[in-house]
C-alpha cells in the first residue's frame, strides 16, 4: 500500500560529495564483484538484465527531465521511470535518444511529445536540481535510494529491509 514518489538525481553532482566513483574509475576487484552481483540477482529474480548494456552508462539528464515532468504533470512517472530503466537494462536502448524517449513515453500510455515539451521547461529543471539537492542533503550516495520515514534504503538488497520498515509502521 506504499507510494514510491519518483525523483530522478543527478549522480554525477552527488558522487562528488559523498565519496562516490563513476563505475569506470572504480578498481578492476570493484568491478568484478559488481558483475557478479548483478549475475547473482539477475539469476534469482529471473529477470531479463543485460550485464554492460550498450548505452550505459547513458547521458541520462533528457530521461531524467521527462520522468521528473510526467510527475510534475500528474501522469505516470513510476511506469515511465521503470520502463526507461528496462529500455537500458533488458533492451539495449538509448534513453538520451529524443526518439527513443518519445516511444517509451507511448508505449506506457503518454504523449511523447507532451512530455518531452514539458521536460524542456525552467520549472522541470529546477524540481530536478531541488531533487538532487535534497537527496544529498538527505545522504543519498548511490541509486537505487529509498527514504521511508527518515530512513534511508540503497540498493535492490535493501528492499527487504525497506518492506518490513513499511510493515511496522503501517501495522
Amino acid at each position: 500500500g506504499a507510494t514510491v514518489n519518483f525523483k530522478p538525481v543527478d549522480l554525477g553532482e552527488i558522487f562528488p560529495v559523498s565519496g562516490g566513483i563513476p563505475l569506470g574509475k572504480r578498481a578492476p576487484q570493484r568491478r568484478a564483484y559488481r558483475m557478479m552481483e548483478l549475475r547473482r540477482w539477475r539469476d534469482r529474480l529471473a529477470m531479463p538484465l543485460t550485464l554492460e548494456p550498450r548505452y550505459f552508462p547513458a547521458a541520462e539528464r533528457s530521461a531524467a527531465l521527462v520522468v521528473v515532468a510526467a510527475r510534475e504533470s500528474g501522469v505516470g512517472a513510476g511506469p515511465l521511470g521503470n520502463a526507461i530503466l528496462r529500455a537500458v537494462w533488458a533492451e539495449q536502448r538509448d534513453v538520451a535518444d529524443s526518439d527513443t524517449l518519445r516511444a517509451i513515453c507511448a508505449e506506457t500510455g503518454l504523449d511523447g511529445d507532451a512530455l518531452m515539451a514539458r521536460a524542456g521547461d525552467d520549472d522541470i529543471a529546477r524540481a530536478y536540481a531541488a531533487d538532487t539537492a535534497e537527496a544529498i542533503e538527505r545522504g543519498v550516495f548511490g541509486a537505487p535510494s529509498y527514504i521511508y520515514d527518515g530512513e534511508l534504503f540503497w540498493g535492490q538488497d535493501r528492499l527487504e529491509f525497506l518492506e518490513r520498515a513499511v510493515k511496522r509502521r503501517a501495522g
